[in-house]
């Protein structure tokens, strides 16, 4: 493997969920892979998870790890080709990029959505740059319409809890305070319909995702009806596809209650974090036994280690 930005990159998920579910239970076995190997980890946007948990699976590996905050310690980066700088960007990707690709063995790339262009956003122009010029395997550590990390760990959660063969998981929108991207919805689809799973997306009408993300999923716009028998819910907040990056008036009864929980298969609950309480989900489910959003958290140090380990396998 060596590009890592969406399940289309993966020869075999099962293979992949396998491989990090053996890694938790012995995570140092294979640290000779990454003696004397280095992964730098770019940041254009905050992260906690996805920060700690790639890091430390790089460790894990061996490897040497580089973190860049290009918000914040980078000079303002400039995308555009034959761009003329004369204003406030000061190095142009082709170089920062390929620079980069000197000094480490692997890049990690994180960079949000602006939410206001939507064909600039789904381009994934600043993504997709960025592996046109460093010159090394890129992993994404969430990019403007995905994030596969989230995504892969969210799947080896439910294979490693679920309780029937083939489990009801159930995407279901919730309220925020804010626009927030499609990226997770849409990665956390991609995978689940690409699993053996019942996957259902609940969400007041529109919010529709992409059909690029949903083609396989049952899409209702009825919560109820879609949390009836679930195993698994998996609650998260997006903005409109269409108006684009658009908070719609209303829904805020789509907040998961332990009330609406008594619909499910006494489901387990799961987020992607950072999450509001009492906005997205109640403090009595996210403290309730039926919460597995630290579990799911901690996962996310297995996922990224079984995508370093195929990439370094292939170095």
């Amino acid at each position: 493997m060596k590009l890592f930005t969406s399940v289309n990159d993966v020869q075999d998920i099962n293979t992949l969920v396998a491989e990090g579910l053996q890694l938790k239970k012995d995570p140092y076995a294979f640290q000779q892979l990454g003696k004397n190997k280095t992964i730098g980890l770019v940041f254009l946007n905050p992260s906690l998870r996805t920060r700690m948990s790639t890091q430390k699976a790089a460790l894990n590996l061996g490897m040497n790890v580089m973190v860049l905050n290009m918000d914040k310690e980078g000079w303002a980066l400039e995308m555009q080709d034959g761009a003329v700088m004369n204003g406030n960007s000061v190095e142009h990707v082709k170089e920062a990029a390929a620079v980069l690709g000197q000094y480490v063995d692997i890049i990690g790339i994180r960079s949000f959505p602006g939410l206001k262009d939507r064909d600039e956003d789904y381009s994934e122009q600043v993504f997709n740059k960025f592996v046109q010029y460093c010159g090394v395997p890129v992993v994404s550590l969430e990019s403007a319409t995905r994030h596969p990390l989230q995504s892969l760990a969210d799947l080896i959660t439910i294979e490693e809890l679920k309780t029937k063969d083939r489990p009801k998981v159930v995407l279901t929108w919730a309220p925020h305070v804010k626009a927030l991207p499609q990226a997770v919805p849409n990665s956390f689809a991609e995978w689940m319909c690409k699993a053996d799973v019942d996957f259902v997306i609940a969400q007041p009408k529109g919010y529709e995702l992409s059909t690029e993300f949903t083609n396989g999923a049952t899409i209702t716009y009825n919560q109820d009806e879609a949390l009836k028998d679930a195993d698994f819910v998996y609650v998260k907040n997006w903005s409109a596809y269409e108006p684009y990056g658009q908070v719609l008036p209303g829904n805020a009864d789509w907040m998961l209650t332990a009330d609406k929980l008594k619909i499910t298969d006494n489901a387990k609950v799961m987020h992607c974090l950072p999450v509001r309480r009492n906005v997205e989900l109640s403090d009595e489910v996210l403290d309730s036994d039926n919460s597995i959003v630290v579990h799911e958290a901690g996962n996310r140090v297995w996922a990224a280690q079984a995508v370093l380990k195929q990439m370094l396998e292939n170095l």
